[in-house]
């Protein structure tokens, strides 16, 4: 991990706070799943949101609790590699705490922190750091094979066949341009619909759907000589 860290006011107690590697990332939506199965349980109610809004350090502890694993689950996504996804959804998180003052209570957060997260990732993007990460990353990949031997389950067979299907689709997605990147991430892995992208990426509705059809394409060539 970085330097980077939750303020203290709103860092999860050490009963609660755990690392994404232990949290895991998350699997591939289930084949047909609905962008809205897709959401992590109820939004918080106007209550707790006004508590967040007003920097209280309990309702900062559990909104980090909430959104943590979605949070790193669409940095990791668009970033590929989990130490900087943890290192940026730290980052995220920070932004949050800063930015609580514009947090609408009458909605449903999830929108604003993924636009958060997504400003975020692009920043690094347009980051020399980025570059420099880029090329580091070229000579150390996760190890499908290490991901199986960790994770104890019954069936490492099916376990590695699994983690190798998880790893070509990473890797196609990472081959996507940003947009498409994007598109696809934010829709089938964090169940955001068209219009909630469109206001995060600062497009269109309709531009949106349009990026959308032409990333569930593009990605279908990629992986078409991998997957079948």
């Amino acid at each position: 991990m970085s330097e980077h860290s939750v303020p203290g006011d709103m860092a999860p107690s050490a009963s609660s706070k755990t690392s994404a590697g232990d949290r895991g990332v998350a699997a591939p939506p289930p084949a047909g799943a609905s962008p809205a199965s897709l959401r992590t349980g109820d939004a918080p109610d106007r209550a707790e949101l006004e508590r967040v809004r007003a920097r209280d350090p309990e309702a900062l502890e559990a909104f980090f609790e909430r959104y943590f694993d979605r949070v790193y689950g669409l940095v990791y996504r668009l970033l590929g590699d989990r130490t900087l996804a943890e290192d940026m959804t730290q980052e995220v998180f920070l932004k949050v705490h800063r930015a609580a003052h514009q947090l609408d209570p009458g909605r449903d957060p999830a929108p604003w922190i993924m636009t958060i997260a997504h400003n975020a990732c692009r920043d690094l993007w347009r980051s020399n750091a980025w570059k420099l990460t880029r090329r580091a990353a070229s000579l150390d990949g996760d190890s499908p094979l290490a991901a199986t031997l960790t994770r104890g389950t019954n069936d490492p067979e099916r376990d590695l066949l699994a983690d190798e299907r998880e790893r070509l689709v990473q890797d196609a997605l990472l081959k996507l341009p940003e947009p498409l990147r994007v598109a696809i991430v934010m829709h089938d892995y964090q169940g955001l619909g068209h219009e909630e992208i469109a206001a995060a990426t600062g497009v269109q509705h309709a531009a949106a759907r349009k990026r959308y059809s032409r990333a569930l394409a593009a990605l279908a060539a990629l992986l078409k000589d991998t997957l079948g």
